[in-house]
């Protein structure tokens, strides 16, 4: 199987990273998601839910939002990880986060 990470930031900028079933197996949930609670913690991201609970997609859009859309424009080795790291942690072969309308579908 392989996956697809699609990043949007609104109108037609859409950035697609494709990924191998060995590189998205080759990482746990707990590890996907530890990468992205550490960025997370780095990019000094705001928690959207006011008890501070932070869910899985809240990071996934966050880290996207806060990394910034150069990363993902010039398909830096962050966004790489970002798109292996979302796709390990949602388990879907096809994810596409919307930073614009922040969902992640």
């Amino acid at each position: 199987m392989s996956y697809t990470v699609t990043v949007v930031f609104g109108g037609n900028r859409e950035y697609d990273f494709a990924l191998h079933d060995s590189e998205v197996t080759g990482m746990t949930k707990d590890q996907a998601r530890g990468w992205l609670a550490k960025e997370f913690e780095e990019l000094e991201c705001t928690p959207t839910n006011p008890m501070g609970k932070v869910l899985v997609l809240d990071m996934v859009l966050n880290v996207a939002k806060y990394g910034g859309e150069s990363r993902f424009e010039q398909a830096t080795e962050w966004a790489k990880k970002f798109a292996l790291v979302t796709a390990a942690a949602l388990d879907r072969p096809a994810v596409r986060v919307d930073v614009a309308g922040f969902t992640v579908g």
